[in-house]
């Protein structure tokens, strides 16, 4: 007898191997017809056989390929049929009357028996039991037909039980292969769906993206993701494989959530369908509030997958199929693997949104301050004129005394110290200002360099400072803001003369180097510690050595410097030893 059942789409497993076996029994040892089956789990958990081999009869072979029965009714039928080794032999004489009626879902052929005591009659079966090098049944070897009419002999037995040892072989090497295959597949479509998300950064454009692998990768009809929204900042959204949001019942929603963070505890995915048993992570009431809401989208079965990373879970996958709800292990493990992986993804794409949040509110603020900055600066630039307009009719004054003049000039050193500050606060506003666009020209360095040392030979020669100047013969251009390289210069300059003690050198260079001109400042002054170095372009910071904050100062020169070099697309950098010196070198793109 040859089995068959209602069909269903069979997994692709490799037959050719197997349909050897069953054509050497049909060819070799005398029968007519010859069908391998191997052992599947039915979507409600139990065995089934199906059908992947047949030989002898094609017309059969195309109905019944694909086929699956109980594997329970086949063992209940042969518990009384004889062990001719791995072979069972269930004579007719044995069956009773309602076994001849249901036949287990077996096809009996249409033939008449010869006349002879061994004659093999249409309902005796024979079947050999497959099983692994464990003992695990994996497949049955079903013959039918005896080309002579009669029941195996001694010699056709032990011929036959040659092939059931090939056929258990064959059946456990192809249903490996099948497997190892379907463990590559799903590997690549992990790997796929997890290099394509992680090369986007946006939470709902990595969902969108992914889950067309996903419902490519598991054979899925569908599928939607959850994200929970414990932090304010996730999205709180459910998406559909189509892109569109998945409108949900907000019971199901909280159903859903509830089910990932237990099945993220367990780490298991598991499916959902009327005919599948209870999940350990949900209760009945729970699977039957999820299966009513099946029924009405025309879905069979789901596969329940929790997405997280370490201990926290961040939402859930699910993958619906329609017509058949046979999950396989494989499709379990394998989806709850990438319940890991794109659990790490949604936590990168968020931590990704969170520093574009704060780079954007620190953009905001910075903006806020450079704003503030400029109005308080212009605030204070008009009273600081009209002060300094009293304090020049005060110093030309005849009527005042002694200490009258004294402190005159004290508020007058004052006044040009704040109006230092407030020049430096409107630079500082000005090139921090990302809308103040640069009109760049040609700026020679070294008539620059000649211009800050001229203002500055007063300082130089009272400090009997020695100076050295190396400049190129023709002239090198910075492409640049004239107003700012030429302020770049003259703070770097003015500090290096500043912090330089009497009677030591400073020495300028301006040079080429390919693409850009070279600006290189160096004292013999009080130096800068490690420490100081590493806030040396912050606003408003000042050196912790006591001699440098003995001079005055505002805290913004360098903090000018390095904003101006950054709006030129240059580049600076300082060497200095504490008590020996230091060296600044400004690199800005070369004019022409």
């Amino acid at each position: 007898m040859t089995p068959a059942t209602q069909a269903r789409v069979p997994e692709e497993v490799d037959r050719g191997a197997l349909q050897l076996v069953a054509e050497g029994v049909t060819e070799t040892v005398g029968f007519q017809l010859a069908t391998i089956s191997v052992v599947r789990t039915a979507p409600d958990g139990s065995q089934e056989l199906e059908v992947v081999a047949d030989a002898g009869d094609d017309a059969t072979g195309e109905i019944i390929i694909g086929r699956r029965t109980p594997l329970a009714s086949l063992l209940e039928e042969i518990k009384q049929a004889e062990v001719w080794g791995q072979f069972r032999f269930l004579p007719h004489e044995k069956l009773t009357e309602r076994d001849v009626q249901n036949a287990y879902g077996w096809v009996v052929p249409d033939f008449e028996p010869i006349d002879a005591p061994d004659a093999w009659h249409p309902l005796d079966l024979l079947v050999a039991l497959l099983h692994d090098a464990s003992g695990v049944l994996r497949g049955t070897l079903a013959i039918d037909l005896p080309d002579n009419g009669r029941r195996p002999g001694p010699e056709q037995r032990r011929l036959l039980e040659k092939y059931a040892v090939q056929a258990a072989r064959t059946v456990v090497t192809t249903l490996e292969r099948e497997e190892l295959s379907e463990q590559v597949r799903l590997a690549e479509t992990a790997r796929r769906i997890v290099r394509g998300a992680s090369a986007q950064q946006d939470l709902s454009q990595v969902l969108s993206d992914c889950q067309a692998g996903l419902v490519e990768g598991f054979r899925s009809q569908g599928s939607w993701i959850q994200t929970f929204d414990e932090d304010g900042r996730g999205s709180g959204a459910v998406y559909a494989s189509n892109g569109d949001a998945v409108e949900l019942p907000s019971t199901l929603v909280d159903l859903a959530e509830r089910s990932a963070r237990r099945s993220w505890a367990e780490q298991v995915a598991v499916v959902v369908a009327g005919d599948r048993p209870v999940p350990e992570v949900l209760t009945r009431d729970e699977q039957a509030t999820i299966v009513g809401f099946l029924d009405t989208i025309g879905i069979s079965s789901l596969l329940f997958v929790p997405l997280g990373a370490g201990e926290e879970c961040l939402g859930n996958l699910v993958l619906t199929r329609t017509g058949t709800s046979d999950w396989t292990e494989l499709d379990q493990q394998a989806a709850l693997d990438i319940g890991h992986d794109l659990g790490r993804v949604i936590l990168n794409a968020r931590t990704f949104q969170r520093e574009h949040e704060l780079v954007v509110e620190l953009q905001a603020l910075d903006t806020y301050k450079s704003q503030l900055i400029s109005t308080i600066s212009h605030e204070l630039k008009n009273p600081l004129t009209s002060v300094r307009g009293y304090l020049e009719l005060l110093e030309g004054s005849t009527t005042l005394g002694a200490e009258e003049q004294r402190a005159v000039q004290a508020m007058g050193r004052g006044t040009d110290r704040l109006g230092r500050v407030v020049d430096d606060l409107l630079l500082m506003s000005k090139v921090g200002d990302p809308h103040h666009r640069i009109i760049p020209v040609a700026v020679d360095l070294a008539r620059v360099v000649g211009e800050v040392l001229d203002l500055l030979s007063v300082t130089v020669s009272t400090k009997q400072l020695a100076v050295s100047t190396d400049l190129p013969d023709a002239p090198v251009a910075a492409l640049g803001d004239e107003t700012e390289i030429d302020r770049l210069v003259a703070n770097l300059v003015s500090n290096a003369v500043k912090y330089t003690p009497v009677g030591r050198a400073v020495a300028v260079k301006v040079d080429r180097d390919g693409d850009h001109v070279v600006l290189e400042v160096s004292d013999q002054g009080l130096g800068i510690s490690e420490a100081d170095q590493e806030h040396l372009f912050e606003e408003f910071f000042r050196s912790t050595n006591p001699a440098a904050t003995s001079l005055p100062g505002t805290g913004l020169g360098l903090a000018i410097v390095k904003r101006i070099v950054e709006r030129h697309d240059g580049a600076i950098d300082v060497r200095s030893t504490l008590g020996k010196g230091s060296t600044f070198t400004v690199r800005l793109p070369v004019a022409g």
